[in-house]
């Protein structure tokens, strides 16, 4: 069984390539990084996307039975646009129904729809109606917040934390987030690979938390409870690019802040995922937030 991974090398992509491996898949990896360190070593092969060559595209995916895609960005960045990202991934799908592959198995995110006025939800939904008329099999899994020993929102919760008990929140905070393991994302996105009828759901953990209670859990691990302060939009973005030019990276968006006091990253439905937050935290609390995890470094 040949399985290919976009992004191995990566977060989410990671401990899929794990899961696949432990069942006994041999995995191939698209990256757009294929000189960066391979921790699986001979046990993954690793590939260059191609986006730009078609053909070469559809012969890195010669006879695999499946694909896993968690190839996307969190925000646009000189040439890198979501224009660009969305159509990245249609040569994608397009290449893995030439190249026989029996199913796409796509990681999109709660709150994802085609008409949203935010373009990171906007492009997951435009990528979802797409992968339905693609002609190929498919499953959509679709994720909250995502969390994890590489994850970068809780970590650098903690990380400002440990720094200074005052924390600002935008909005009111009453808004929700429904963190999901990233080790039990890979479970059921291998799951989802399995053969049968497309397959479309969320990925979330069984603990949701008011964004301010996500803060008041994690400052409450490491010993830092916060001292909240309420903030509008505007000014929670000023404070973000202050951070980041301290820290050299782009910590939050405008439309991260406006994707968050949405409400999306809550699942529609019951929990698929078991493991909760809170119990994660508890055991890295000794660890959580140490060091800052930066997204722009991640790109390079």
């Amino acid at each position: 069984m040949i399985a290919v991974v976009t992004g191995a090398l990566s977060y989410s992509g990671k401990y899929i390539t794990r899961e696949l491996i432990a069942r006994g898949y041999t995995v191939r990896t698209l990256t757009g990084h294929p000189g960066r360190p391979n921790p699986f070593g001979a046990a993954v092969e690793v590939l260059p996307f191609n986006f730009e060559r078609p053909e070469a595209l559809v012969e890195s995916l010669s006879g695999a039975s499946v694909i896993f895609n968690t190839y996307w960005i969190r925000f646009e960045r000189g040439a890198m646009t979501f224009g660009r990202a969305i159509n990245n991934l249609k040569l994608l799908i397009d290449a893995a129904r030439r190249a026989g592959v029996a199913r796409f198995v796509h990681t999109s995110i709660t709150g994802a729809d085609a008409r949203s006025p935010l373009p990171y939800f906007r492009g997951k939904g435009v990528i979802e109606e797409y992968l339905r008329g693609a002609g190929i099999g498919y499953a959509i899994v679709r994720p909250a917040l995502i969390f994890g020993p590489e994850d970068v929102l809780i970590n650098n919760i903690a990380w400002l934390l440990r720094r200074s008990r005052l924390f600002g929140v935008p909005g009111d905070g009453a808004y929700r987030v429904q963190p999901v393991f990233v080790e039990d994302l890979a479970r059921l996105e291998v799951e989802a690979a399995a053969p049968g009828a497309n397959l479309e759901i969320d990925a979330a953990g069984p603990e949701s938390y008011r964004f301010t209670d996500l803060v008041r859990a994690v400052g409450g691990t490491i010993g830092r409870p916060p001292l909240i302060v309420h903030l509008s939009p505007q000014t929670m973005l000023l404070t973000a690019r202050l951070v980041g030019w301290m820290t050299g990276d782009i910590v939050l968006t405008r439309d991260e802040i406006r994707g968050l006091m949405s409400d999306l990253l809550v699942a529609s439905g019951a929990p698929t995922a078991p493991t909760r937050l809170s119990e994660w935290m508890a055991r890295n609390a000794a660890t959580l937030g140490l060091a800052y995890a930066s997204e722009t470094a991640r790109r390079a």
